[in-house]
């Protein structure tokens, strides 16, 4: 079980490393959408830090699994039962972090996606062009933003500034989805098996709480047991006193009648 813990610990501090990575990612998602042309160094960093959060994930995934796996080979073997449930709680527990983790990052992503498409919508009315909101979304699944840009007259710094935008947002978002789709297929994947999990989850935790009720009614009859038991202690005693009183008297009775 030593080893088992290890990397329990191992796999949280990774899931913990991964949520600091989110945090570092909305912080840099702020400043990019703050900044008309935001400078490349915080792009790159938002690209390193998508591909940490990328590959920790895997990591983690893989760890979970070889744990699922293993589960299998305890129960045919000598483990003990107890031992078996520990892991797959501890297991459980982890993956339910795991989902947890990868959701905040997703619900990241997904917002960022949605501002950066408000602010090209901008750019594109600053140049004159209405679009709305199915006419961007069929841009940006075309990979190509000239189907808006292309008849745009580029006669003034705003316009141009207002185009290089459009550009670089779009190529943001393209770089975004990529990050997406990667990650969607393993998303999924845990979070069914979470899903899946979650009765068993439930049902330990209710066994738990029930344990705890019955060791704590169990404590409330022994608590009366020894109340009652001393209650039944101090009658035969009593009783024993006046049998013993009655003894005597007796007694005197007797050796007064026989003088």
């Amino acid at each position: 079980m030593d080893d088992f813990f290890h990397q329990v610990e191992e796999i949280r501090n990774s899931i913990a490393k991964i949520a600091q990575y989110v945090e570092e990612v909305k912080k840099n998602h702020s400043i990019i959408l703050s900044a008309p042309n935001p400078e490349g160094k915080i792009k790159e960093e938002l690209e390193d830090l998508n591909k940490e959060i990328k590959k920790t994930a895997n990591k983690i995934r893989t760890k979970l699994k070889s744990i699922e796996q293993s589960f299998d080979q305890d129960e045919s073997g000598d483990r003990t039962s107890v031992d078996l449930r520990i892991r797959r709680t501890q297991h459980s527990v982890l993956s339910r972090k795991f989902v947890e983790v990868m959701t905040e990052y997703n619900e990241a992503q997904t917002l960022f996606r949605e501002r950066s498409k408000g602010r090209i919508q901008r750019q594109l009315e600053i140049t004159g062009k209405t679009t709305t909101d199915d006419e961007l979304e069929e841009m940006l699944e075309s990979g190509n933003p000239s189907i808006f840009t292309s008849d745009i007259i580029s006669d003034s710094q705003i316009t141009r500034q207002a185009l290089n935008e459009i550009e670089s947002r779009h190529k943001d978002i393209m770089k975004l989805e990529t990050s997406i789709r990667e990650l969607h297929e393993m998303f999924m994947d845990m979070a069914m098996f979470v899903e899946t999990q979650g009765e068993m989850i439930n049902n330990i935790e209710k066994n738990v709480m029930n344990a705890t009720d019955y060791v704590e009614h169990a404590k409330e009859e022994t608590k009366k047991a020894i109340k009652y038991q001393s209650k039944a202690r101090r009658k035969m005693m009593f009783i024993i006193i006046c049998v013993v009183i009655l003894l005597v008297i007796l007694g005197i009775i007797l050796a007064t009648t026989l003088s």
